[in-house]
């Protein structure tokens, strides 16, 4: 038996996905590359909800380890890295649009309607496009 049948014995698909991408962070960090093209280590940081620098380590560490990131250094700034989405990252887009449905219909506070909920209801095509788009372009890079 694996380490990875340890953690999930009983074979449940949500266990497995919750292990591999499961927390707050994790989701958040996927959404800032998803949906925010985010690609540094510094934009990470300076996102609204102000991830401590151990855990946006520790996860970008899981998510490169798990194939769903693809780290590289920047050409711009050899001491940086930028960190992109790989085919497998842009496989998590319905289960990232699922959350935003549901929360912008479960979210009542009324100061919470966000521009990527309105993205989703009115522009859901549109949106779905540009994240294929972004998937064949990682899974070119990923293939060169």
């Amino acid at each position: 038996m694996n380490s990875s049948d340890e953690k999930r014995p009983s074979g449940c698909p949500i266990a497995f996905g919750l292990d591999v991408f499961g927390d707050r962070w994790t989701l958040l960090i996927i959404r800032e590359m998803m949906f925010g093209e985010k690609k540094t280590y510094g934009e990470f940081l300076a996102a609204d909800e102000a991830i401590s620098t151990n855990i946006l380590a520790n996860r970008l560490k899981l998510l490169e380890s798990e194939g769903i990131v693809d780290k590289r250094r920047d050409p711009q700034n050899f001491r940086s890295f930028l960190y992109e989405l790989t085919p497998k990252g842009y496989d998590l887009a319905p289960v990232m649009l699922a959350i935003i449905d549901w929360s912008g219909k479960h979210d009542k506070r009324p100061d919470r309607l966000t521009a990527m909920v309105e993205r989703v209801k009115n522009d859901r095509d549109g949106l779905v496009k540009q994240i294929q788009q972004r998937r064949e372009d990682a899974a070119k890079r990923s293939s060169n």
